[in-house]
């Protein structure tokens, strides 16, 4: 199964601007390939998370050859601070976050991400994980079930589609849930049925989202990513879609603004900037890595160094 780091260049420059990194957390190891080239770059020891054991096997493989100088961890880089101490590492120099999910879950049939092969509908990013899109589409109410396509996917159709749903259910396949979302959708007018993006897209990434508590975990981790960082430790995080970067501009932006408290207004407590933004604007993909990796299309890179002490 191929799989092509997005923004590899561009992430090696971001976090190994001087010296390679003498400890490195990679939060999102899916098939090896971002952690396999800070260690190619003379990386010291990267600590690497994944909570899929199918990815986990993968990358095993591709970064055989630096074992020495690896650990794994099958768990979620949301506790990457718990795990960095369990090694004996007070601080970090560089972290990388490679959003969403891999485009090797989408072409695991069985795993449910994707509508265009029948599976169950799944969408764990972890087999031991105890809330399923089948659950929240099954059970939820048709309020519940509006809001999440709404939050998750920004799905303008999400009561309609909603409402749908609980008139067909129980719905247990993806293409069972995909064909359901195409009948309800209003047929496109002046647009190539072929350049039209299908019905479902949004309402599958917002159940993904739901499932895995996506955006919960990004806002709970990179405050805790920054605390980690050295003095002059740099996070770099990778988001495909509008949520994700938004919370991640957000959280960037607040890290590297500094709070005064005006004069007789001593309720506002001072606060420093910890961070400085390396990317005031996010860096996008160029169009010849576009050619090669579709999937690069919507990747937008947030870069953040810590200040020092």
């Amino acid at each position: 199964m191929s799989h092509v780091p997005v923004l590899l260049a561009e992430v090696l420059a971001a976090l190994i601007p001087h010296e390679p990194p003498l400890r490195a957390i990679d939060g999102t190891l899916g098939a090896g390939g971002h952690t396999r080239a800070l260690l190619e770059r003379g990386a010291g020891h990267v600590l690497a998370f994944d909570l899929d054991p199918q990815a986990v096997a993968l990358a095993r493989e591709t970064t055989a050859p630096y074992a020495a100088r690896l650990t794994i961890v099958p768990d979620s880089y949301e506790r990457m601070a718990e795990h960095a101490r369990r090694l004996g590492w007070d601080g970090v120099d560089a972290i990388l976050l490679d959003l969403g999910v891999s485009s090797m879950q989408l072409d695991t049939p069985e795993r449910g991400f994707a509508f265009r092969h029948e599976a169950p509908l799944d969408m764990r990013f972890a087999e031991d994980g105890r809330l399923t899109a089948a659950d929240i589409v099954n059970s939820w109410d048709e309020r519940a079930l509006a809001d999440v396509f709404y939050r998750y996917g920004e799905e303008p159709l999400s009561r309609q589609y909603a409402r749908a749903v609980v008139q067909q259910r129980p719905i247990h396949t993806t293409t069972q849930l995909a064909a359901l979302i195409e009948q309800a959708a209003p047929r496109p007018r002046g647009k190539p049925a072929a350049k039209s993006i299908h019905p479902a897209t949004r309402v599958f990434q917002a159940l993904r989202i739901a499932v895995n508590d996506e955006l919960g975990v990004i806002e709970r981790t990179l405050p805790r990513a920054i605390d980690l960082l050295r003095p002059g430790g740099r996070l770099a995080v990778i988001s495909f879609h509008s949520l994700e970067d938004r919370i991640v501009k957000d959280v960037f932006r607040e890290a590297a603004t500094e709070v005064v408290s005006p004069p007789g207004m001593a309720s506002i407590r001072p606060k420093p900037a910890t961070v400085d933004l390396i990317t005031p604007k996010p860096i996008e993909a160029s169009a010849e890595e576009i050619a090669r990796n579709p999937r690069a299309r919507s990747a937008k890179l947030r870069v953040v160094q810590k200040r020092g002490a």
